[in-house]
């Protein structure tokens, strides 16, 4: 596994396997996709835990069926952080948002 040093962010996420994505600080969005990404993910195990199809899933969280192909695809960019909490709310799920100070990097 590489290694993580000063100027990179190291984001796990779980599920059935584990995925390491890594990420060069000073890019602006990275802390922004990052909690995208991990909001998608959520959704997408939601749907397939509860074995939806995508035409039920919409109903589940009122948007269209090429909505919901777009999150199961992984189209990060089509999505705002507002509107998969929305898709969170209406699927039941409790969303809570955890800020921490940031250790400085010399």
């Amino acid at each position: 596994m590489p290694a993580v040093g000063p100027g990179v962010i190291e984001i796990r996420v779980h599920s059935d396997q584990e995925y390491r994505i890594f990420c060069v600080a000073k890019f602006p969005e990275a802390e922004n996709l990052r909690i995208r990404s991990d909001l998608m993910i959520r959704l997408s195990e939601i749907i397939e835990r509860r074995g939806l199809t995508q035409a039920r899933a919409t109903s589940l969280l009122g948007v269209t069926q090429p909505r919901i192909s777009d999150l199961m695809r992984g189209k990060i960019q089509l999505f705002s952080m507002d509107s998969l909490i929305e898709m969170l709310g209406r699927a039941g799920a409790k969303v809570s948002v955890h800020v921490k100070d940031r250790r400085r990097v010399a």
